[in-house]
């Protein structure tokens, strides 16, 4: 009897505690708003200049949420449409065209396929002088789309400017979506593909489609692309497991400081594909769903992760209404895969005093562990199982692409050649490639090399240290050697170049279809998918966890293609 006075007097001094404190939160909340409201009172009535009433709230909202972490935000009731398609739908009324700005003046870029734009015979390299009457010189890009976009069945009115003629157009928008699976079929008559671009509504069911599809072709294996997925909808996400993985299995459990935003979830249907062998790619821009669906594949032993590490992003928002037809998305809770781990990368609860957040250290990194007794890591974003060196483009074909010289080239291939062979087996020859040359002629292309910003950091080291005039002659040999070098560039890097180019040229015939095909034939991971699907008994040693394969991703050892 005495026990069970001791465990209630315990539980209501709890209680109680509990009681005082929310009360204390309670007024520490009450308090801080009556201080907000009265400073922005005082400031709108008494500051020396015009003030802006609703920039200088939005201004302290901004701030505000700014130091808790970048995915929870305020959006106003004018940006509500944007904020839609970004995290929720994928429709919108338009007329299916991309858009690109060159020296201040805005170009149709691409078409899609089957939409009113194409209907309607624009073209990639129109430029677009006027939309319904309104000049859009100096126009910002939201502005753009503002006044391309409009309800279903609206017309809009389109002032082009094609090779020096003025032509104008009446166009009917229609719903255009952008689908969450841009591209699935068959590479070979084997190999299954599944492209998953984001995680919003609907994706679920496109990926069940297209593997319906791909089913029939009686398969010996499926490759579902998440590399440069940023995620979307948890639930989404969930649903593509379930494809996979049979029923009553959790995939994802998300915990937040209110009780109420700990959820677990599990598969709820029977898989329409539970023993497919399976690849899922990623890259270091995959996040959020995408994580937590190669997560679980990875935990699971489902199938396997072939990539790079991914972002890191184990957070979960949900969005919230606010007065005035405004939201805000708040961050509630971390999720964490079937072996439970968190893989957010970044610590936002204990940032630097410049308001960055670092790498959690790796020496706070723990282990768990997956279905098969795997050993994988958190705080660091989902390892491959089998890693592949990512792509990386060098400094003149960056500055290739980010001045856009590829755009007229291509523009003007198309022009001289009404067709070409079929988007897989698509590439331009060493002419094509001299006539490429020979339009940068004149035009600017200049990049700092990475061995050129070495020397520069060199130079101002020298500099410091009042080393400059013993050095300067080695150095200034040096330079000049390296500027003789970047000619060469153009030669050196002729093959990524080529790439990139044929990229843009198979676009203005394929569209978005073909750039995605004509790339299958240089994509090293996609290679690197199908030996493992060619080596079954490679695929069983990594999921059995196999010498190597028993730890993914140590903080003290790299993976590496030789160890695998």
């Amino acid at each position: 009897m005495k026990k069970v006075k001791i465990i209630l007097l315990s539980s209501a001094l709890a209680v109680t505690s509990l009681t005082l404190a929310f009360k204390e939160d309670l007024f520490q909340v009450s308090k801080n708003l009556d201080v907000f409201a009265s400073l922005y009172k005082e400031i709108n009535i008494n500051y020396v200049e015009e003030t802006n009433s609703a920039d200088l709230m939005k201004h302290g909202i901004d701030a505000m949420l700014g130091s808790l972490d970048p995915y929870t935000e305020y959006v106003p009731e004018s940006e509500i449409e944007d904020y839609k398609m970004k995290y929720i739908s994928t429709q919108y009324g338009g007329i299916g065209a991309g858009t690109l700005t060159i020296d201040g003046k805005l170009f149709i870029n691409e078409v899609s396929d089957g939409h009113p734009s194409q209907k309607n015979d624009i073209r990639p390299g129109d430029q677009i002088v006027k939309i319904n009457g309104i000049d859009i010189v100096g126009k910002e890009r939201s502005q753009i789309s503002q006044l391309l976009r409009g309800p279903k069945g609206t017309p809009v009115s389109l002032v082009l400017l094609r090779e020096g003629a003025v032509i104008n157009k009446t166009i009917v928008r229609e719903e255009i979506k952008q689908p969450n699976v841009p591209y699935s079929g068959m590479l070979n008559d084997q190999i299954g593909y599944i492209r998953l671009d984001k995680f919003l509504e609907n994706s679920g069911q496109e990926v069940k489609d297209a593997l319906e599809q791909i089913n029939k072709q009686k398969p010996k294996g499926l490759i579902l692309d998440l590399r440069n997925n940023g995620g979307g909808i948890l639930q989404e996400a969930v649903k593509i497991v379930n494809l996979f993985v049979d029923k009553n299995v959790m995939v994802v459990t998300q915990k937040g400081r209110n009780p109420a935003k700990s959820i677990t979830y599990k598969t709820t249907a029977n898989a329409i594909a539970p023993t497919l062998p399976l690849v899922v790619l990623i890259n270091g821009a995959s996040a959020s769903a995408s994580e937590i669906v190669a997560g679980a594949i990875q935990d699971l032993e489902r199938g396997v992760v072939v990539g790079q590490r991914s972002y890191g992003k184990g957070l979960v928002q949900q969005t919230f209404n606010l007065p005035y037809n405004s939201l805000v998305k708040v961050t509630v809770a971390k999720y964490y895969t079937p072996s439970g781990r968190c893989i957010q990368a970044l610590d936002y609860a204990h940032k630097k005093e410049d308001g960055t957040a670092e790498k959690f250290a790796d020496s706070t990194l723990k282990a768990f562990t997956t279905k098969a007794g795997r050993t994988v890591y958190d705080g660091n974003g989902v390892f491959p199982d089998v890693e592949v060196e990512a792509s990386k483009y060098s400094p003149i074909t960056i500055s290739l692409l980010t001045k856009n010289l590829f755009f007229d080239y291509a523009n003007a291939f198309k022009k001289s050649n009404k067709t070409v062979a079929s988007a897989k087996e698509f590439q331009i020859t060493d002419a094509d490639y001299s006539q490429f040359i020979a339009s940068l002629k004149n035009k600017d292309y200049s990049y700092t090399s990475r061995s050129e910003r070495l020397l520069n950091e060199l130079n101002k080291e020298a500099d410091k240290e009042n080393k400059a005039a013993e050095v300067k002659a080695d150095l200034e040999a040096l330079k000049a050697k390296m500027s003789l070098a970047k000619k060469s560039d153009l030669t050196v890097h002729k093959a990524e170049i080529k790439r990139a180019l044929e990229t843009q040229i198979i676009s203005r015939y394929f569209h978005e279809k073909g750039r995605i095909e004509q790339s299958f034939q240089y994509d090293k991971e996609i290679a690197r998918a199908k030996q493992l699907f060619a080596n079954q008994s490679q695929m069983l040693a990594i999921l059995n966890g196999d010498g190597s394969y028993k730890t993914i991703g140590s903080p003290t050892l790299k993976i590496s293609e030789n160890n695998h």
